[in-house]
Formats: structure tokens, sequence, C-alpha cells
């Protein structure tokens, strides 16, 4: 890396805490003594949560606390086994990598959409709940007697657009639910715990994962963390931003995932996350909840026949949730370690 370019450490944040991917800690080690605990671990993790979501799911509602908390944390454990397979692939059985991959990728979707709509209308609604009082309107910052007549129109539009999202949202979190419960009960999903129980006494070891560490697991490793510096590089940068145009949220969603393909990486060779990334990987998940949302607001505007201070109530709550779009990504730049080429710096 040449000074000040990509991947360099920005010198107002601290220097990594653990050794680079070609440590001493997998040097003289295999790869296959690496990443078997490592897969055996997350296994292990998985049965007992799905364990845990069967002891307190309710088949005909959303379920409990419990079974939320259970299913979050088997997401997570799909989550870590699915990277893994992903980014070390070629210490592992490759077929039988790639489709435990894409079963758990669908798993881990499947489960997330019940909660994914949840916290979606929750946010909507305490968004709505602030814009009614708020004397000033994000879409429209006037002053005197415009103000003063706009906030009982948001006020009256406000009501009839949180019991529309409620309406809309809490629908779609039922069927999410009751897709969760047909997935769960599903022959491919028993297959697919099948395998994980397989896994988490034997791993499907390639015979080159005999070979060192530092190459099959190390290399893999800064390779997925090149791929994250070259796409946050090429992020549009700040005096390009537009709130409102949906199509610059790609590169955003593409970086969120192989930030999280490199943490997961980085667990695998160090045995723990790099504390430094904590803060980015907030923004870019809070960044992803702003943009869904906003797309929530945008849906509902376009329901037929809906009264115009309901529309207006929705254009507002969607003009809002663009600006969180936009204060996440400007989160994102303060906190991300690295200089990057082609992003401003705060």
């Amino acid at each position: 890396m040449t000074p000040g370019g990509a991947g360099v450490r920005r010198p107002d944040h601290p220097t990594r805490t653990t050794a680079p991917a070609h440590a001493p800690g997998i040097t003289g080690v295999s790869a296959g003594t690496v990443l078997g605990p490592y897969l055996r671990t997350q296994a292990a993790d998985f049965l007992r949560s799905l364990r845990l979501h069967r002891e307190n799911t309710a088949p005909t509602d959303a379920g409990s606390r419990a079974a939320d908390q259970a299913a979050t944390a088997l997401r997570r454990s799909s989550r870590r086994i699915g990277s893994a397979l992903r980014t070390f692939r070629t210490a592992l059985d490759p077929l039988w990598a790639e489709q435990l991959r894409t079963e758990l990728t669908w798993l881990s979707g499947t489960l997330a959409r019940e909660h994914a709509y949840a916290d979606r209308l929750a946010r909507l609604l305490e968004a709505l709940h602030g814009l009614s009082g708020d004397p000033v309107l994000p879409a429209a910052r006037t002053s005197g007697d415009s103000a003063d007549k706009s906030r009982p129109v948001l006020g009256v539009g406000a009501a009839r657009a949180g019991a529309l999202l409620e309406r809309q949202l809490t629908l779609a979190r039922t069927r999410a639910h009751s897709a969760a419960l047909q997935a769960l009960g599903s022959a491919r999903f028993h297959a697919v715990a099948d395998a994980v129980a397989l896994l988490a006494s034997e791993v499907p070891l390639a015979p080159a994962a005999t070979g060192p560490a530092r190459e099959l697991l190390g290399e893999p490793a800064d390779r997925a963390e090149q791929r994250l510096l070259g796409a946050v590089a090429a992020l549009p940068p700040d005096e390009a931003a537009e709130p409102y145009n949906e199509a610059r949220d790609a590169p955003w969603h593409q970086a969120r995932l192989l930030l999280r393909l490199h943490r997961y990486a980085h667990e695998v060779v160090h045995g723990a996350p790099d504390p430094v990334l904590a803060a980015p990987v907030h923004a870019l998940d809070l960044h992803r909840d702003a943009a869904e949302a906003a797309g929530a607001a945008a849906t509902a505007a376009r329901t037929p026949r809906i009264a115009p201070a309901t529309a207006y109530a929705l254009g507002v709550l969607h003009a809002d949730q663009r600006h969180e779009v936009e204060a996440a990504r400007a989160v994102f730049r303060a906190s991300w370690p690295y200089a990057t080429t082609g992003a401003a710096r705060p």
C-alpha cells in the first residue's frame, strides 16, 4: 500500500489490536487446525439456537421475545458459517461447501424478514411521531404562517399514514412469520439442519487443508479485505450525494455485505472481530434500515385512493428517511478507519 492510499490506517483511528493476517498465530499450523474448530463451534451454536427457537415459537402469532432472540442467534450462526464456506472454500470440499452456503443464505434470509418488518414499522411510527410534533418539517423548511399551516395537515395525515403503514407492515410481518414456520418445518430445512449437525462433529475438509494456514486462510482473508477496501474507495463522494436517488444505495449495500465477509474472515484467522470496525458496521446497518424504511413509505404513498393529507405525510416521512440515509453515510465516512481514495474525508 502506498502512504495515504486505500487500506492505510487513518492517523485519527487506533491501529489494529491484533496482528495482520500472516501473523505468528497462524504460522506453523494447518488450515484445518484453525478452520475446523471455528466451524464446529458455529455449528454447535446453530443447533443450540434451533432448539431454543423450537421451544419458544408460537404457531399462531409472531412468537415470544425468546423466540425472536433464538431466531437472531440462528441467523448469526448461519451467516458466519456461510461466510466461512465462501471465503475459505479452497480448504473445504467445494461441492459440499457451495451447497450448504446456498441453503444457509436461504434460511437466514427467510428468518430475517419477520424481524425486518417489525423493526421497519417501529422505525417509521417513531419517525412519524417526531415529525408530527416538529415545528419545522425536513421536506419544507419554512417560517411564519406557512410552517404553522403545515403542522396540522401533517398531524391529521400522520395518524392516517401510521395506520396505513401499520396495516401493510403488520400483514407483511404475519406472512413472513408464517413463511418462516413453514420453512422450518420443510424437508429442505431438515436437510440443512442435518448437514449442520454433521458439521458440528466433522468438517469436510479438502486434502489441501493440511497445508499452512497462513496461505490457505491468511491469503483469502487478505483478498476479502482488499475487495472491501476497493468497494469503499469506489463509493460516490460526498459532493455527488443525491439524497432521493435510490439507485445510489446499491454500492453502499454491497460495501455492507463485503464488510461482513471481512469481519467474519478476521474472526476465523484471529479469533475475534476487529474492534475498530464496530462503528462502520453500525453505520451501514443504519443506512440499510433507513433506505428500506424510505422504500416502505414510498410504497405506502402509492396506495390507491388515499387522502391528500396522508400522501403528504408519507412524502415527508420518505424525505426524512432519505436524509437519515445521508446521515448514516456521513457517520460511516467519519468512522471508517482507513484512508480511502475517491471518497471525501472528514
